[in-house]
């Protein structure tokens, strides 16, 4: 199909990855029909926010959204909240809501992730406790004003630590639970997983590492947690942060294949002709890295934007290396690469672990696979640079 025969394009999910998307085909030049659908009831909204600046209160809502509404306008782009498709034809290319029917010429799926459930909780919470999944507005909303309670975290991945960091900010108790030896270890290894556990624990968060959720019961209005260590503990609030998955059900039932998210191409392109993925629920075929599902900022901005590109006729691949950050307390972090599976045969790391000023390099079979800083910001374009390269780049200390 050419480009100048497109006369729809729809988006379904009205995210990052969706709104990003929609932009970038109106700044290529794309001028007909465009439609971006999403089931939440606002617009579309960077969700980074919500478990940093928008819990401290340093972003509100507005700061948070990726245009104001009447920017959609302006752009002759039909925005249609609070809606969920009720089924995708992707044979005679229509999307099907409660209404009406859309008719596309392309189709990007952008539905992202859902929290992973954690059944203990969920249990607790239909018998009355209070427990909360970080993923929308609304989540965050709650968890803000909650923030001064007696809060336990089940998870030390990324939502959970930073969600720490603000209730300790804020001046609340907190305990978090982490099944492995150290919070994010699967991520950064111990070498600067370290680091992270050091830092919540001397900002007195109670760190229960090698530790879980034994049972959680909910009676005459107070919540026990018992964990698997022995101990018990008496909490507000409950929040579970222990992963997301990746919201196939839609595209699974349209007959797409579905493998750990949607699998795409290099360009983002799925099996079935004129069906794009990206964002969370893209399981990419990287050219450098193998296939990969992100779920970060990052990749939901710029595999949108490709999107948008190859459903125009690019061919060029998406090669961008993933990227992530995180601000916790004083401590802000950049990364940039991917270790994956196969993992690491050395951390090189220059600067000062204790004073959480440093940068370090991952390296495998001597390529550097990954890099990060932290409160080095002037690193971040250097690390860029470096990663894929070869590790003899790179200073010996």
């Amino acid at each position: 199909m050419s480009r100048n025969s497109i006369q729809r394009i729809v988006v379904v999910g009205a995210g990052l990855a969706g709104a990003s998307a929609a932009d970038e085909l109106r700044k290529v030049g794309y001028d007909a029909a465009l439609t971006v659908i999403g089931a939440e009831q606002h617009q579309p909204y960077e969700r980074p926010p919500l478990s940093k600046g928008f819990l401290t209160g340093a972003a509100t809502s507005g700061s948070t959204l990726v245009h104001p509404a009447e920017w959609y306008t302006e752009q002759g782009i039909d925005v249609v909240t609070g809606t969920t498709v009720a089924g995708l034809d992707v044979e005679h290319r229509q999307v099907a809501l409660a209404d009406r029917v859309l008719a596309f010429d392309q189709l990007l799926i952008t539905t992202g992730a859902r929290p992973r459930r954690f059944d203990l909780a969920d249990a607790a919470s239909a018998a009355g406790a209070n427990v909360v999944y970080l993923r929308t507005l609304e989540d965050a909303e709650l968890l803000r004003d909650q923030l001064g309670k007696r809060l336990l975290i089940v998870g030390g991945g990324w939502i959970g630590l930073e969600v720490a960091a603000a209730a300790r900010t804020a001046g609340g108790p907190v305990t978090v639970v982490e099944a492995a030896e150290l919070p994010l270890v699967g991520v950064l290894g111990p070498e600067i997983a370290t680091v992270f556990a050091d830092l919540h624990r001397s900002h007195d968060v109670d760190l229960k590492t090698g530790t879980t959720v034994a049972a959680i019961t909910h009676e005459g209005g107070r919540t026990r947690v018992s964990l698997s260590d022995g101990t018990q503990t008496q909490v507000d609030l409950i929040v579970v942060g222990i992963g997301a998955e990746p919201n196939t059900d839609l595209a699974q039932v349209a007959g797409l294949e579905i493998d750990n998210g949607i699998p795409v191409d290099a360009g983002l392109r799925t099996s079935t002709p004129g069906v794009y993925a990206a964002g969370d629920v893209a399981n990419h075929d990287h050219p450098d890295l193998g296939r990969i599902r992100v779920e970060h900022w990052d990749n939901a901005i710029n595999q949108g934007r490709h999107a948008a590109r190859s459903m125009l006729g690019a061919t060029t691949p998406y090669t961008r290396q993933p990227y992530f950050y995180t601000d916790q307390y004083d401590l802000g972090m950049e990364y940039v690469g991917h270790v994956g599976p196969q993992g690491y045969d050395e951390v090189r790391i220059r600067g000062d672990l204790d004073r959480r000023v440093f940068t370090a390099w991952w390296i495998r079979d001597g390529v550097i696979v990954a890099g990060m800083h932290a409160g080095d910001w002037d690193a971040i374009h250097h690390i860029r640079q470096l990663v894929g390269k070869p590790a003899t780049d790179l200073p010996l200390r």
